[in-house]
């Protein structure tokens, strides 16, 4: 039996501080990256403000972003099979220009 815990890997423990539980709104993602970590931006863009603003900032590691994408990706994927395909407001589904060093991408 201890054998198939350690195949498992270590638990971790999480703990999520109220004011974090709450969350932000974002209807943006600002993506760039260097060769060593992704920096993704989330914006809320609403209407009547005169100006988007970046909610919350996420930097992390190539890998932990491959991760992140396929966990979107199975996510998404269960969640259509659940309540039907997730369709774009529009035909343009994605945004792309140059902001600065690496590739960005306004998705």
């Amino acid at each position: 039996m201890e054998d198939q815990n350690n195949k498992k890997g270590p638990q971790l423990s999480i703990e999520i501080k109220p004011e974090t539980a709450r969350g932000v709104y974002s209807n943006l993602a600002l993506i760039t990256h260097s060769p060593t970590e992704f920096i993704v931006d989330f914006v809320s863009n609403l209407p009547g403000y005169p100006k988007p603003e970046v909610v919350s900032r996420v930097i992390m590691t190539p890998e932990t972003a491959k991760r992140l994408m396929l966990a979107l990706q199975d996510n998404v994927s269960k969640y259509e099979n659940q309540f039907g395909p997730v369709k774009f407001a529009s035909d343009q589904n994605k945004i792309t220009f140059p902001i600065g060093g690496g590739q960005n991408g306004i998705s």
